[in-house]
């Protein structure tokens, strides 16, 4: 605890600055008007004149920090600009004009009532639009969150097109400067609609009416470092005690999502395109990572001068045995060890096939270099090359994925994201391959 100068002017959620030790380090104001106690430490000043957050905001930190196991300044931290945030002199956005209608049945009503929509399928930049506009044209304040950078980039790019300086970008590719001018217009200005990736989740926003999550199951929306913080649970929290509504999106939406909702509504019906599975159990052994029917396929993809996307999942290779040619599991628990003696997921030792005994097995999957050389012995070496190359067969993984459009997409060794050592593999395995499919 310290004491408070007469002359400061703190509040919950003041940025300050304090004597610890011998050294002067940063604090946030959590509490007030306790009565001074003898001897306690003066505040030595106030960084900034906006709050990191309020009494509501301050709760869903704490109810992060108890859920991830962290500190409560790790979290704290989060809701709080690099720099020192100042008021700016600008406190209003020129009226919105007409906003346009959504075109999906069922999110009219969204920022109207409270409440969580689930949004199964590609969400349209026209509902984007709709869904933000409808909010800053009643003067509340709007957040849309995209897994990636390039995502959130995009978005931003279209938002402002059609609602000009109101829409703020934050994320990681931002300078200190930009993301603090960002993060004051967010938390004074109300009918700001700020677009970025996971880190804006934890800012304070004022007047806000509605947050959209754009991927709700992707890897992006988690901190990979700890506190291991998901954006789509922070907000799904926040909206709770906030009383805002919430959107979520994604092709394959999560247990999590339609657990904590009644409303799902189906968008983009053409999501899944026509998908053919190849079963390569017949396929002779050294018969490649490229099926003979995948090689007919993107021979005709090409000759027509079409696009093509051969994705692989460079974090797990599944092993065909030789003699039987099913895939190498674990008798435990039935992930796939790969190569390794160990299984990644339960611990348990593996040894041979656990259908026929076999000690032989062939990898189904590889790294980029090892696929662009295979698929180049289809096609020509000259035609293929990862995505920057530009070529007309492009090879990648699942960060090439956003904003991708392509005629053929080619998914090498599905078994490998299905068998991985997580428990919740086949999940997350059909979310990854729905987005392949997509991107055709």
């Amino acid at each position: 605890m310290y004491a408070v100068p007469d002359t400061l002017d703190v509040q919950v959620g003041s940025i300050v600055r304090v004597p610890l030790g011998g050294r002067r380090v940063r604090g946030w104001v959590v509490a007030t008007g306790e009565r001074p106690k003898p001897g306690l430490r003066p505040i030595l000043s106030v960084s900034g004149d906006v709050a990191a957050f309020d009494r509501q905001l301050l709760g869903v930190l704490r109810w992060a920090a108890a859920r991830y196991i962290a500190p409560l300044s790790a979290l704290l931290a989060k809701a709080s600009p690099p720099n020192v945030g100042r008021r700016t002199t600008s406190g209003a956005y020129p009226p919105v004009g007409d906003v346009p209608d959504a075109g999906i049945p069922g999110l009219r009503a969204v920022g109207s009532g409270r409440g969580t929509i689930v949004v199964s399928g590609s969400m349209p930049d026209a509902a984007l639009a709709a869904l933000v506009g409808g909010q800053a044209s009643a003067g509340r304040s709007a957040m849309v969150v995209a897994a990636t950078a390039a995502e959130a980039e995009a978005a931003t790019e279209a938002l402002a097109a059609r609602f000009g300086s109101r829409v703020v970008p934050g994320g990681s590719r931002l300078t200190g400067a930009q993301a603090t001018r960002s993060w004051v217009a967010a938390a004074t200005i109300p009918g700001t609609i700020v677009v970025g990736t996971r880190e804006v989740a934890a800012w304070p926003v004022t007047g806000m009416g509605l947050a959209v999550v754009i991927g709700e199951g992707r890897r992006g929306m988690k901190d990979k470092a700890t506190p291991t913080v998901n954006a789509r649970d922070l907000l799904l929290k926040r909206a709770v005690v906030e009383h805002f509504s919430l959107v979520l999106s994604g092709l394959v939406p999560t247990a999590e999502a339609l657990s904590r909702t009644g409303d799902v509504l189906s968008v983009d019906a053409r999501s899944w395109g026509l998908v053919e599975v190849v079963d390569r159990r017949n396929d002779p052994p050294g018969a490649g990572l490229i099926a003979d029917v995948t090689a007919a396929a993107i021979r005709a993809t090409v000759a027509a001068g079409k696009q093509v996307f051969v994705f692989t999942d460079r974090r797990v290779t599944t092993m065909r045995c030789i003699r039987c040619r099913t895939i190498r599991r674990c008798a435990n628990c039935g992930a796939a060890p790969g190569g390794g003696s160990e299984c990644l997921r339960c611990g348990a030792s593996v040894g041979a096939c656990v259908d026929c005994g076999g000690r032989r097995f062939q990898a189904l999957g590889a790294g980029m270099a090892r696929v662009v050389s295979e698929v180049g012995r289809v096609v020509g070496s000259a035609t293929v090359g990862e995505v920057a190359s530009g070529r007309q067969v492009v090879v990648g993984s699942e960060r090439d994925l956003p904003g991708l459009r392509v005629d053929l997409s080619v998914v090498v060794d599905a078994d490998g994201p299905i068998m991985a050592p997580t428990y919740r593999a086949a999940e997350d395995a059909l979310r990854l391959i729905a987005r392949v499919v997509a991107a055709a």
